[in-house]
């Protein structure tokens, strides 16, 4: 089971799915149509590790982390 979190002022409770990589996570949340802009301008944490490729591999017990930009001073 791989755990989801949207992080900052993306208001969604955690997912815990079974995925195997973060195209598959993509393909779920790109259904939701609250999340349709914040996946476009979102940056994605595995384990707390910035990733970029969408092929990144997952395993049981991995935390995905949707990271929303931020501005402030």
């Amino acid at each position: 089971m791989v755990r989801v979190e949207f992080l900052g002022p993306i208001q969604k409770d955690p997912l815990a799915l079974e995925i195997t990589n973060l195209n598959e996570l993509a393909k779920i949340l790109q259904g939701d149509d609250e999340l349709g802009e914040w996946l476009k301008t979102s940056a994605v944490a595995v384990n707390d590790t910035l990733v970029s490729s969408l092929e990144c591999e997952l395993k049981d017990g991995d935390k995905v982390s949707l990271l929303p930009p931020v501005c402030g001073g």
